[in-house]
């Protein structure tokens, strides 16, 4: 824990302070692509021949399906295709209440691709919308009725295995003899448990095997099935409950050690000068979720128990035998050892450890698939069942081996999402993840550094939404090696590490991600090839300690370890705080260092907002610092405020509506910064909380969103009144909601508002003068759009949602006293040290 410095302050914590009121969104027109006119009765004529053929397939799929002792939901998934540069109007084509249903939306050069269940007997509402689209007399003044639709449908016919497919289309398996495990999605039709079982019987009848486990989404069920692709295709109308089909994600990726020479008196050294709290302490603890730890070393004797050491398998134990997991529990305890060994002074830790073998050794789930997702919400029962009230924050080092997903939520990472929200009891408890972004491991991708890091995207299950994703930069670049004369580090000192994964080639919608960097380690080169180096790792305990008590370790992984260690210092310094708000104070205190603007921003001008969203989605916010993250300062206040907010109502007959924000009149300094005038100051805003997922690939702007809900945060501007600074806010929701594009006329914000609102995590800077400033103390919450709001069959309209705002105010070249008129404003006493 940082010591406290007699300038440091406690920040300033504020519980139910806003001002809530009604908020209303007013109606505008607009948005959207014009949909070419086609000949009407040509092409009403084409889609009635394209319906007219589905008939006898519609029937021999549910001839199928009785025959194989389906008793129920006979139908068949039909595809829609659009024409080149039309958006499809999907959502048109779903009417549940007959059973019709939108199964998943994909989207392939300029078409768009929709698949819906059509329920025998039902295809005649399809027929019906045809046939007044013919009628000259149902014209509306819009042209033929249902023109939007029907106009952009470029062809419709029986869903094939392509149709289901929403995986990377590199994915795909091709030939039919391939095996694979398939991932495979089901619709709840109001009937979870009764489709999942129908699903099973009909696929074990099938030959297919069925991995143990599966997941539940609000509106999707996942399983895991192994067979071949001919076996697939032949029993797509059987499965016809199958909503969309993805590859299985494979093995976990891991670094090996490195063996650095042993040196045990160190320890010895060290242990005389550590300080831990005992065992039954209050304390934060670091849960990892990895391969075991051994906690025969003697740095982690004191630190975790056995009764604290869990296995998702019993027949695993829960001892290391692969050595990753006691690598980061060195790390996720004391740092990197280096530090702590380098100097002679007392070393005091606040929290403990928790471990839980989430994989068996070599990194690898073994010959069986496994369903990841499943396999972490076990992993994490099993400390919360054993010791409930504890505070904690898991620590993840674990990824998929490949980065296809590129930014698409999926089973993983939605049920990391789900855990985090506490979906089961409906965000009563929520958790704090703090997952590694995944590794380049190939060494001659990081010879193409810093390309290959802008090329090489985050890894599943760290595109998580509620979860605080971890990239690596690298202060080491000094090699000590006496054979390494010819090397050089690759990345300078500050800069990106060449092992760190980011999400540059994302879609623009996705979270900005990684969050945040730690210390990962640097790689050596000699113009030939590429290597790592002890000297350029982090120093940790060895799961071994036998044969040697220390080994090194890099990467997110080691990077993910030092971010949960910080997690768990802040959670000791502020015990009350929520989990989105340390994850929000990491997020806050963390900097691009000068190496990283030199790499990602321009050496002259002001960056340009879409260059500085470059910049996060490869370095996150920066790198966090623990001093800023406890303490404020004179110059450098911190103001939390911990909120509740209804998003969403919805009233008798009538749609779900927007239905509050909250206005946030902060104390602010006026006086001081008016008298600052024109010197420059810079305030930082985050907005933090966690969103409830519902995965399904239906379009990320329909009403089948993933997030449940979207918050907003805007400041009070120069000059403007309260009323015009609200009339404001509900001029910005609008906009949002309505996708109307607007051009963000505040200047001087770093990112600004189109970029910064990405995820459930959002923050911005703003520059400018203290003048401009001291009017600004005003920040409203309000809601966005999420399927809350947009699906009210499942009734989750009247939640309520919680959220932390970090706010600060930083002069940091004025000598100057921000903090204690705030304090006097409040009453809270200043303690001169």
């Amino acid at each position: 824990m940082a010591e406290r410095e007699p300038n440091n302050h406690p920040h300033f914590i504020f519980q139910n302070s806003a001002q809530t009121e009604s908020f209303t969104s007013p109606a505008t027109g607009g948005g959207g692509k014009q949909i070419p006119e086609r000949d009407r009765a040509a092409h009403g004529g084409a889609l009635q021949g394209k319906l007219q053929q589905l008939t006898p397939v519609l029937a021999e799929a549910a001839d199928q399906q009785r025959q194989a002792g389906i008793d129920e939901g006979f139908g068949l998934q039909i595809e829609f295709e659009s024409f080149p540069d039309v958006e499809l109007a999907f959502e048109s084509l779903t009417r549940e209440r007959s059973g019709i249903e939108l199964r998943n939306v994909r989207h392939d050069g300029h078409k768009t691709f929709a698949t819906v269940f059509v329920p025998d007997g039902k295809l005649e509402f399809f027929e019906k919308l045809i046939t007044s689209y013919l009628d000259d007399s149902k014209d509306k003044k819009s042209g033929p009725a249902h023109s939007k639709l029907l106009n952009a449908i470029s062809d419709i016919r029986a869903a094939t295995l392509q149709a289901l497919w929403t995986d990377s289309p590199d994915a795909m398996p091709t030939a039919d003899d391939e095996h694979l495990w398939w991932e495979v999605w089901l619709p709840t039709r109001n009937d979870r448990q009764g489709i999942v079982e129908q699903f099973r019987e009909a696929a074990t009848s099938l030959n297919f095997r069925i991995a143990p486990g599966e997941l539940s989404f609000p509106e999707r069920s996942v399983l895991l099935v192994y067979g071949s692709v001919d076996q697939m295709k032949r029993s797509m109308m059987t499965l016809n409950s199958i909503a969309e089909l993805r590859r299985a994600k494979e093995t976990a990726d891991f670094f090996d050690s490195l063996n650095p020479e042993e040196q045990p008196q160190w320890i010895d050294e060290l242990n005389d000068r550590l300080t831990l709290p005992a065992d039954g302490a209050e304390v934060p603890y670091v849960c990892l979720l990895d391969t075991g730890v051994n906690n025969g070393h003697p740095l982690l004797r004191q630190a975790i128990n056995n009764a604290d050491k869990h296995s998702v398998d019993p027949a695993w134990g829960v001892d290391d035998g692969e050595g990753h997991g006691t690598e980061m529990a060195g790390l996720a305890l004391l740092g990197n050892l280096t530090d702590a060994l380098s100097v002679q002074m007392p070393v005091s830790v606040s929290h403990r450890l928790e471990s839980v073998k989430l994989l068996p050794e070599d990194g690898a789930n073994g010959g069986d698939a496994i369903l990841h997702g499943y396999l972490t919400s076990e992993a994490v029962d099993r400390p919360t069942v054993t010791a409930p009230h504890r505070k904690r924050v898991f620590s993840m080092a674990i990824t998929a081996r490949d980065n296809r997903d590129r930014g698409r939520p999926s089973a993983w990472s939605a049920t990391i999402d789900r855990l985090a929200y506490d979906a089961d009891a409906q965000g009563e408890a929520p958790k704090l993840f703090v997952i590694s972004a995944g590794n380049i491991e190939d060494s001659n991708a990081w010879m193409e550094y810093p390309h290959s890091n802008t090329t090489d995207g985050i890894h599943d299950p760290a595109q998580a939404w509620n979860a605080l994703t971890v990239g690596a930069m690298t202060n080491l670049a000094r090699i000590t090696e006496a054979d390494a004369q010819h090397y050089a580090p690759i990345a300078e000192v500050g800069g990106l590490s060449p092992f760190s994964t980011t999400s540059q080639t994302w879609q623009a919608h996705w979270p900005l991600k990684p969050d945040v960097v730690f210390e990962g380690g640097n790689v050596a080169q000699d113009g030939l090839g590429a290597a790592w180096m002890p000297s350029l790792s982090l120093l940790t305990t060895n799961a071994n300690p036998a044969e040697r008590l220390l080994t090194t370790s890099n990467a997110t992984s080691a990077a993910s370890a030092l971010c949960a260690r910080m997690a768990a210092q802040l959670m000791a310094r502020y015990p009350n705080l929520w989990p989105e708000s340390i994850r929000g104070l990491i997020v806050h205190s963390a900097q691009w260092t000068e190496a990283m603007k030199r790499m990602f921003l321009p050496a002259r001008g002001v960056p340009t907002k879409a260059q500085t969203t470059e910049l996060v989605r490869h370095c996150g916010f920066g790198e966090p610092n623990l001093d800023r993250a406890l303490w404020s300062a004179d110059n450098s206040l911190t103001m939390i405020c911990e909120e509740f907010l209804h998003p969403f109502k919805r009233e008798q007959g009538k749609e779900p509506q927007l239905r509050d924000m909250n206005l946030h009149q902060l104390p602010w300094p006026l006086a001081e910064l008016e008298t600052l005038g024109e010197a420059q100051v810079e305030m930082r805003v985050s907005l933090s909380y966690f969103i409830e997922p519902n995965p399904s690939a239906r379009g990320v702007t329909s009403r089948y969103r993933y997030e449940s809900h979207g918050l907003r945060f805007d400041v009070k501007r120069p000059l403007e009144s309260d009323a015009d600074f609200r009339a404001r806010i509900n001029a910005a929701a609008r906009d949002d909601e309505e996708r109307v594009n607007r051009n963000d006329n505040d200047p001087n914000w770093v990112i600004g508002k189109k970029n910064r609102h990405k995820g459930s995590l959002h923050s911005d800077i703003w520059k400018g003068s203290a003048a401009e400033l001291a009017s600004r103390g005003a920040i409203a919450v309000y809601p966005a759009l999420g399927w809350w709001k947009t699906r009210p069959a499942l009734h989750r309209y009247d939640q309520r949602i919680r959220y932390s705002l970090v706010i600060s105010i930083n002069a940091p070249d004025i000598d100057v006293d921000l903090y204690t008129p705030i304090a006097n404003q409040i009453g809270v006493p200043v303690i001169i040290e």
